[in-house]
């Protein structure tokens, strides 16, 4: 597999988050309404057409999902909320095909987003895509090279890039605040229930399964898959991981200004029932990279205690003290030495997060981005939350084979371990194939 792109991973990866907080956002120029599509239209896609709708300048011309019924809800819930009725799309080729859209935002199931942005890409389409922005490593390569190559930009759905209580916790670390930086641990705790188990069956008449499947492998309709359990299965998913770990590992990896892990381990399992699921509901993964520094993350889907009210977030430890999230308040708390009470608030930058709201926020940075014409606006340039989706990847191969990995970040190989190799790079259906060259 050739990844050949260092200049991304490792050059990227620790200048963008450096240069994004001191040059902030610069105001949108002026331009002609920048025409959106929303691909996905589950939950996060509601979100999507919500978030848009809001933003002066964007107008969302298009719904595409392969699930009529679903779409036309969402349709209608749109036209309630705006007064205005999108085109509908059950095939996101023909949406591409559209010389009249200028961008499009992926919230698809995970296995989709890398090939749907390579897609847009090549179609000439700016694309916002939801984390985790790939399925697994090669394919966010691709991505990444796709969007150098036909010049687009790409914004990665991790919000918290876009949040002043983020971005001012992560300036605080730069300047020291607490010390030399030595770990960060991210914590994700939410009760999962059983899947119980669905036999297969024909999909709805208005499902076309067949495009829902798209890159995975071809298997029969049960509705554990769809419309939202597919998150637990291999084949769609990457568990709570890449469901929500991602946030938290973002971050940590914003914070400790690091690029790829060189060990890797995990650990967990599917505790307390017995169901149709994959994906393990509690997980450990700790990842060391080449100078010791170490990155922890924790899921625990079961029934669990907190971090002294902390059920969410990271957690960065220093040679002067600690920082954690506040959950009260979205910012972070420092502690120093050995003191039980937190030094005065950090505050937040309000550069970037002039709405109050991150996710509205993270959506009006990207279409800023877009009027400007500059990628180094964007708070999650796609090469960022690819590194960290990464990590959600990393783990889940560890998890799988049941042993520690050792990664070299220079090559974008597993050292010595073949098996592990042939698991960063999955095979696609044949019409729905990620391209080796984009």
């Amino acid at each position: 597999m050739s990844i050949g792109r260092r200049d991304f991973i490792a050059g990227a990866a620790l200048t963008t988050g450096a240069q994004l907080l001191a040059t902030g956002r610069a105001s949108a120029a002026t331009s002609d309404t920048i025409r959106v599509a929303i691909i996905g239209l589950g939950g996060r896609g509601r979100d999507h057409m919500r978030d848009c709708a809001k933003i002066p300048g964007v107008k969302v011309a298009a719904f595409c999902d392969p699930d009529e019924t679903r779409m036309a809800q969402r349709a209608a819930e749109f036209e309630s909320l705006t007064g205005q009725k999108p085109a509908l799309q059950q095939d996101l080729r023909h949406v591409l095909d559209n010389k009249d859209i200028d961008a499009v935002t992926i919230a698809t199931c995970n296995h989709w987003h890398a090939l749907a942005a390579i897609w847009a890409c090549q179609a000439g389409k700016h694309v916002y895509v939801e984390k985790p922005v790939c399925h697994d490593f090669f394919s966010g390569a691709q991505m990444v090279a796709a969007s150098r190559k036909y010049d687009r930009l790409v914004q990665g759905g991790t919000q918290r890039r876009s949040s002043g209580y983020v971005r001012r916790a992560v300036q605080a670390l730069r300047e020291g605040i607490i010390g030399d930086v030595y770990m960060a641990r991210c914590v994700h705790y939410q009760k999962r229930d059983s899947l119980g188990f669905k036999d297969s069956e024909k999909p709805p008449t208005t499902l076309d399964w067949n495009l829902w499947l798209g890159p995975a492998p071809e298997q029969a309709f049960n509705r554990n898959l769809h419309p939202y359990n597919w998150h637990w299965f291999w084949d769609f998913g990457n568990g709570e991981l890449g469901n929500n770990g991602i946030h938290y590992i973002d971050v940590a990896r914003w914070g400790l200004n690091k690029g790829l892990p060189s060990k890797i381990y995990s650990t967990g399992g599917r505790f307390g029932y017995q169901d149709q699921g994959q994906t393990p509901n509690t997980q450990l993964v700790t990842c060391q990279f080449d100078d010791g520094t170490e990155m922890i993350t924790e899921i625990r889907g079961r029934y669990t205690n907190d971090e002294g009210g902390l059920d969410s977030g990271p957690i960065f430890y220093g040679s002067k003290g600690y920082m954690i999230t506040d959950s009260h308040t979205d910012g972070f708390k420092v502690y120093l030495g050995g003191s039980k009470t937190p030094e005065p608030e950090l505050g937040k930058l309000d550069d970037v997060d002039r709405t109050g709201n991150e996710e509205i926020s993270h959506f009006q940075n990207f279409f800023d981005a877009v009027r400007a014409g500059k990628r180094e606006l964007l708070t999650a340039e796609i090469n960022e939350t690819y590194l960290s989706t990464a990590f959600c990847i990393f783990g889940n191969i560890s998890y799988r084979l049941k042993r520690e990995l050792r990664f070299d970040p220079n090559t974008s190989h597993f050292v010595n371990d073949r098996e592990a190799d042939e698991m960063l790079k999955e095979k696609y259906r044949a019409s729905f194939a990620v391209p080796d060259e984009v």
